[in-house]
Order: structure tokens, then sequence, then C-alpha cells
């Protein structure tokens, strides 16, 4: 009885130490699951929160889609949030500068001429939620597409605008006849009305690349050229006739007013002069006749007879008489006596 009651006692001490020891695997069980569930939580928060963020970059627009539909527009670069996928997308926009060109147009000017025109424009999407969120819907987001819609655009304009210029403000040998310029932003302002409403675009600049002229109107514009220049030239000619008419007519009169002042100061010297010789004339025979009259009787030979000149005249009449008889009062000549030694006449 006693052995029985022992292994019966035994039996049962030994299922109570496997009663505790499946406790405390409970336990322990239960607090590593809580931890798995926790990193769980943690990794899907860290995943949500990375597909939320978005990185807008600059030179960038980010629109924010939701189901496709644009809701919001970010434009300061820098980190944002949106819902993950698929809930909403973010879309990048490019906002820097895009150039495209028109190709080789041919137009025709105002005054009925053909010319072949290549023509660039340079356009950008700005940096507005409104024009970002139009240019989206409207082309996609494609630059490729709107720039070929702005080629179109750009065509069409090049025709009107260039109804309204003659051909000889666009090429000219005179640079202040020309405006291309005027030509350029009568250009710019029509295409941008047009593809900002379309688009939403702002076009920054247009200019022209190449402008050439075909056969026929190059042949008109040599003619209209060779035509001007002839004008020119038969204006110059003629304002330089005129000039020189001018001229001629001013050392005319400036001629004749110095010859008659020259006449002056020559009449006013010669009556100077004769004022002088007469004085002169008047006090050398003052001093003595004699001698004065046979200084003015040689002058007057002088002056009457040259180097080939013969005369015969008498030689006792005035002024000859003066060569045979000499100075008066002297006693020279013909038949006169020598004269006297020592102050006497000899007989």
């Amino acid at each position: 009885m006693s052995l029985h009651h022992s292994h019966a006692h035994g039996h049962h001490h030994h299922h109570g130490a496997d009663d505790d020891h499946d406790h405390g695997s409970a336990s322990a069980g239960g607090g590593g699951y809580y931890w798995r569930i926790a990193l769980c939580v943690l990794c899907v928060a860290a995943a949500f929160a990375v597909a939320s963020f978005i990185q807008v970059q600059a030179g960038e627009a980010t629109v924010v889609t939701r189901f496709g539909e644009p809701v919001r527009v970010l434009l300061q670069p820098g980190l944002a949030w949106r819902l993950p996928a698929p809930i909403e997308a973010a879309e990048a926009v490019d906002l820097r500068l895009h150039t495209t060109s028109s190709g080789m147009q041919d137009v025709g000017t105002r005054d009925g001429l053909r010319i072949i025109v290549q023509a660039y424009v340079a356009w950008r999407v700005p940096a507005n939620a409104n024009d970002v969120g139009r240019f989206v819907r409207a082309v996609r987001n494609e630059p490729d597409e709107a720039a070929r819609q702005i080629r179109s655009l750009l065509g069409s304009a090049l025709q009107t605008t260039s109804a309204d210029f003659d051909l000889a403000s666009l090429v000219n040998t005179d640079p202040g006849q020309v405006r291309i310029a005027a030509f350029e932003e009568e250009l710019r302002r029509q295409v941008d009305a047009q593809v900002y409403a379309a688009y939403g675009v702002h076009v920054e600049q247009v200019g022209l690349e190449r402008l050439t002229l075909p056969a026929v109107t190059l042949s008109a514009t040599v003619e209209r050229m060779r035509a001007e220049r002839e004008t020119v030239a038969a204006q110059r000619t003629a304002d330089g006739r005129r000039e020189a008419a001018q001229i001629r007519s001013d050392a005319d009169r400036d001629a004749r007013i110095a010859i008659a002042d020259a006449n002056v100061k020559a009449a006013e010297i010669e009556a100077s002069s004769r004022k002088d010789a007469a004085a002169i004339y008047g006090k050398s025979y003052a001093g003595d006749p004699h001698l004065y009259t046979m200084l003015r009787s040689l002058d007057t030979l002088n002056s009457v007879i040259g180097a080939n000149t013969n005369l015969i005249l008498r030689t006792d009449a005035a002024p000859f008489n003066v060569l045979v008889q000499g100075p008066g009062g002297l006693g020279v000549g013909v038949g006169a006596p020598p004269p006297a030694k020592n102050g006497k006449r000899t007989p």
C-alpha cells in the first residue's frame, strides 16, 4: 500500500513541473510576437514616408496628380509630400527655355513680292501654377508636342506678319530703312498670344535665322536697288552742282570786292605818290631850275625814245637842245667858247 501511494505522489509532482515550464514558454513567446509586429509597423511607416516624400528640382515644377487629375503644383525646390501611389503621382515639368525653328517658309510681302524666311522661337512654361497645370492638360507634359504646335502657329504668323511689311523694309542697302526688329517683335507678339491662350506657355523671343529671295524677287530687288542708287547719285550730282555754282558765285563776288578794294587802295596810293612827286619836283625846281629842266627833259626823252627809235629833229629845239647846249648857264654848246681856266673865259 505504501509503495503505490508513493508512486502516485511522485507522478503527480512531475506533472506540476511540466505545467510550470509550459507557462514560462508562452509568456516569452508573447513578447517576441509583439516586437515583430512593432517592427513590421515601423517598416510600413518608413516605406509609406519614403513613398510620400518627393524632391522638387531647380528649374522644374512638380505636378501632383490624383488618379490622373492634377490637384496641385509645386514650384519651390526642395522636399514635398504626396499620398503614395497609386493614389497620387508626381510629374516633373521643365521650366527651362526651349527653342524650335519654323523651317523655310515662302511668304509674300505687302508690295506683292515673295521671300523665303526661317524663324526661331524661344519659349518656356511660366513658373505659375495655373500655367503649368494648363500646359500639362493641353499637351500631357510633352515639350516635343508643344514645339510642333508652336511651329505650326509660327508658320501662320509669318504669313500674316510679312503681309504688313514691304520688301524694302526687310532688304535694303540703307540701314536706316531696315525694320527687321519691328518684324520680329510683331511676329513674337502674335505667336505669344496664340500659344499662351492654347498651351499656357510664353514666347520669350522670335528671330529671323535666314531671309533669302527667289529669282524673280531677287531681280526685282536688284532693279529697285539700282534705281535707288541712280536716284541718290542724281540727287548728289545736283547738290554738288548747286554747291559748285554757289561757290563760284561767292568766289566771283569776293574777287570783285577784292579788286574794287585794291583799285581804291591803288588810286589812293597813286594820288599820294603824285602828291609826293609834285612836292619833290617843286622842291627840286626851287633849288635849281636849270637842273630841274634838264632832268625833266631827259626823263621825257627816256619815255619817248626806245631801243629801235630813229628820230630826225632839230637839236636847238627842246628837249634835244640839252644834248648840244648842256645845262643852261654852263655856256657849253655848239659855237660856244670853251670854259676859262682859273675862272677866266678864253677868247
